[in-house]
């Protein structure tokens, strides 16, 4: 049945305990669905697997779809902005009016993305999350009220379109790479230091400021990070409590997600530490390098990046973006080749 045919389940967000309920009640791919495309694959005029990736690209895609072939028609790329109280400590060199200043770019088209989604031939939305005010400094209280969390996750919830075959998640929020390293090293009981990079250009000094920051912050919550949607509201931003509900959302309406890169990932991490399978809906768009720390998340989820070599790390949606193209290419191949049968050619004896 198409994703778009199916509408979103309800969002009882009035509680904690009614989110995490709703996040463990996740509904499965269709197998049917992944047995059609396997079996489909297997009479196209190759090899066996001699497409690789693109191969379980297909089945994946088609699976969360529930369709034989999947489609790829009406793509969304989704970008959501935010600030952060942690600003006040100076973790990013770049002042918090660029948030603003890069949501106006991203509407009026002038931003990498907006050239990457127009190629990959993808819709684009930018929501700004709480008109852009900051949370609260997560190192001397939570970042968000528990209102002000489960609103952000509904703004996610609802921002995810009905005629969606695929969901691309990104980012914008000066100080964000330090929420989603805090939230990384609560989810993993590490250290500041064991998850806090350069973000956007920090130095040596700066990435070890970072580091303390985030130490500081874990201490202070140390008693409530137990649980995972209590590290999400505590340690993290508007912007990712929005890409947790989206990525809910797109579980419970059958539409894959591409994630972009470490901050989307580690706004959803949350979900892995609640279900066990709640992010087989969902692929990573890259790694900027094979040992650092989306590297490091990706294998602590078990995600394998679609992308590797090019070195991104902008955010905005601009892995995710660039992945579409792939995912449009495993389509057409599954979609257009010839059967063996059908081109009267030989197979393997």
């Amino acid at each position: 049945m198409p994703s778009s045919s199916i509408p979103p389940q309800p969002a009882p967000f009035s509680s904690m305990l009614a989110l995490e309920a709703l996040c463990a009640d996740l509904p499965p791919p269709s197998l049917q669905a992944q047995q059609t495309i396997a079996q489909r694959e297997a009479e196209l005029t190759k090899p066996p697997g001699s497409l690789g990736h693109l191969e379980e690209m297909t089945r994946w895609l088609g699976g969360w779809q529930h369709s034989a072939p999947p489609r790829l028609e009406h793509v969304q790329v989704l970008i959501f902005a935010g600030n952060h109280g942690v600003m006040a400590h100076h973790v990013s060199p770049w002042p918090v009016e660029v948030t603003a200043q890069m949501v106006q770019n991203f509407e009026h088209g002038g931003a990498a993305i907006n050239q990457l989604a127009r190629v990959a031939q993808a819709e684009l939305a930018v929501v700004a999350l709480n008109n852009l005010v900051p949370t609260a400094d997560f190192t001397t209280s939570p970042a968000m009220t528990e209102q002000d969390f489960l609103a952000a996750v509904q703004v996610g919830f609802n921002a995810v379109p009905r005629a969606c075959d695929l969901l691309c998640l990104g980012e914008m929020g000066i100080g964000n790479t330090t929420a989603a390293s805090a939230l990384c090293a609560a989810l993993t009981r590490q250290s500041g230091a064991d998850w806090a990079g350069q973000g956007t250009g920090l130095d040596a000094a700066g990435t070890a400021h970072k580091a303390g920051v985030i130490d500081t912050a874990l201490q202070h919550h140390a008693a409530h990070l137990a649980h995972p949607l209590e590290v999400a509201r505590r340690l993290g931003g508007y912007e990712l409590a929005a890409t947790l509900g989206a990525t809910l959302a797109a579980r419970l309406m059958r539409i894959p997600v591409i994630l972009d890169g470490f901050v989307c990932t580690a706004a959803v991490a949350p979900l892995a530490h609640l279900h066990p399978n709640a992010l087989e809906h969902t692929a990573l768009s890259h790694c900027p390098t094979e040992t650092g720390h989306t590297a490091r998340l990706a294998r602590h989820l078990h995600m394998q990046p679609i992308l590797s070599g090019l070195g991104l790390r902008l955010g905005e949606g601009s892995g995710a973006a660039l992945a579409i193209p792939i995912l449009r290419a495993a389509v057409a191949c599954h979609t257009g080749m010839a059967t063996f049968a059908q081109a009267a050619v030989s197979e393997k004896a």
